[in-house]
């Protein structure tokens, strides 16, 4: 029995030592999930937990083969760190993130689980929501869009008719049926509606006949319309059509921003891909002075890593955040879409409260 989060050692005065834990959680989705890289009924991402005077921190980490990361690897990597974690001071938390990145090579997924649990810990302690710790209004959110998968048609209609609660929908495509898809979305709505290829356009001429067909079809944006590696393409593009372009898959960390300035007019920034979310909010810093636009956008995770994202919300221009709202089996609860609008927990720290049917540590 726990007695005021510090159990026996609490009761003999004597502090309870750090603690590092790691599961791999298993997140079964609404409906399959599929994009140019595959099909998905589900996905395993990686949790973490940190207790330190008790007080503990949630952290998430979805890996993806793109990246190629999975949760086996992923786990294994957090794990290797435990001993070393449990030896360091977690109010040096900038410090510390920056040993893990110096000790763990790639694994940027098991970098965001670690980083986001040392967050939510430390925000707890200082007693505020992690929006606090960085300045940032909650009122400030911008709408989030809804991602609709690629499909058959009269299975797209059917999902866009299920999505009616949210005003902006993001739209898979990068295939052959491109049209199809988009006129089945535009069969039964008028909403704004985004884009995303996820690299699925090879050729810059056929980009730029999918753009312009786009356009005409009140696309607000395009993501990643190209391979990643073909930057001087897309540069080419950019200067033909005329709505934004987004880089994703092009995009994985800070460093990667001033090669793209000419190529895209702004850059999707996902915690999984960067490490976490102090590395996020340098993203976003970097990219602002280089006057690019911003997504702030997301895996397919659970409340945990959606939340973590969306505190940092009020400084973007683009929300990109559902990766939650496709999850049957939710084991956290964080965030709110209220038509659209992030509502931020305002509770310390991430805010994020267990379920308890499906709560992973339970």
């Amino acid at each position: 029995m726990m007695l005021g989060g510090g159990g026996l050692p609490a009761i003999l005065g004597q502090a309870a030592p750090p603690r590092w834990q790691a599961k791999t959680v298993r997140l079964f989705l609404r409906h399959t999930w599929t994009t140019t890289m595959g099909s998905y009924e589900y996905r395993d991402t990686v949790h973490v937990r940190f207790e330190h005077d008790g007080v503990v921190g949630y952290g998430e980490g979805a890996p993806i083969v793109r990246y190629k990361e999975d949760a086996p690897s992923t786990k294994h990597a957090v794990e290797s760190l435990f001993s070393w974690l449990e030896s360091v001071n977690p109010w040096q938390f900038a410090k510390v993130m920056d040993e893990v990145t110096r000790r763990l090579p790639g694994h940027w997924a098991a970098k965001a689980a670690i980083d986001i649990a040392l967050m939510d810990w430390v925000t707890q302690r200082l007693g505020i929501p992690l929006y606090r710790y960085f300045g940032l209004d909650p009122a400030a959110t911008p709408l989030t869009s809804f991602s609709i998968g690629i499909d058959r048609p009269d299975k797209i209609k059917e999902k866009v008719q299920e999505a009616e609660p949210y005003p902006i929908l993001k739209i898979k495509v990068g295939v052959p049926g491109d049209e199809d898809i988009i006129e089945a979305v535009r069969s039964v709505t008028n909403k704004p509606i985004r884009v995303d290829a996820n690299e699925g356009w090879p050729d810059k001429e056929l980009a730029l006949r999918k753009i312009r067909w786009l356009e005409k079809a009140g696309v607000e944006l395009v993501e990643q319309p190209m391979p990643a590696p073909m930057i001087e393409e897309t540069r080419w593009l950019r200067q033909r059509v005329h709505v934004p372009l987004i880089a994703d898959e092009a995009a994985l960390r800070p460093e990667d921003l001033p090669r793209l300035r000419e190529a895209y007019d702004g850059v999707n920034v996902k915690l999984d891909k960067c490490g976490g979310i102090l590395a996020a909010w340098r993203m976003i810093q970097l990219a602002r002075a280089l006057g690019m636009k911003v997504m702030l956008g997301c895996m397919v995770s659970s409340s945990v890593s959606i939340t973590a994202a969306a505190h940092l919300a009020p400084l973007v221009d683009y929300a990109d955040l559902d990766g939650n709202l496709l999850v049957a089996n939710d084991p956290f609860v964080g965030v709110r879409v209220e038509h659209g609008r992030l509502i931020l927990p305002d509770r310390p720290g991430l805010g994020v409260v267990p379920v308890r049917e499906h709560n992973p540590w339970a």
